[in-house]
């Protein structure tokens, strides 16, 4: 279930598997990729980032109201969603734009779903990342 939420549908489609990370075939990527992967991992370290996700919540010091935490938030703010990222979606960015007193939000022209922006297999969402950054930096 994970492997089809971290990557896109159109990521699957385009058989990057195949063309850019160099699996043989579908099976092959999930088993090495996802499967092999997390079996690598350190339980306790998987737990804790599930806990973190679970407890990491900003509006339970503002009475679980996310308007009036965010709405705290005085720092700028560049918030940078996958087009494709199914875990984070653009959408709830926009939702959250409207509460952040100085926040941008730009959608990473994407396939790679979560993955998007990674500098190890995709060059150009890290060329796309390091000019909206330098950019914004400069406003």
């Amino acid at each position: 279930m994970y492997a089809g939420w971290g990557l896109s549908q159109d990521f699957y489609r385009a058989r990057l598997f195949e063309s850019v990370l160099g699996a043989p075939d579908l099976d092959s990527f999930l088993q090495t990729d996802w499967v092999d992967h997390f079996a690598e991992s350190v339980a306790a370290d998987l737990y804790a980032q599930a806990l973190t996700w679970l407890e990491a919540e900003i509006s339970t010091t503002f009475g679980d109201d996310l308007v009036a935490a965010l709405g705290a938030i005085t720092a700028r703010v560049l918030l940078m969603p996958s087009a494709t990222d199914l875990y984070f979606r653009t959408a709830d960015n926009e939702l959250e734009l409207a509460s952040l007193p100085a926040a941008e939000l730009v959608e990473i022209p994407s396939i790679w779903g979560h993955r998007a922006g990674s500098p190890r297999d995709i060059p150009a969402d890290l060329d796309f990342l390091r000019r909206r950054v330098r950019d914004w930096l400069d406003t």
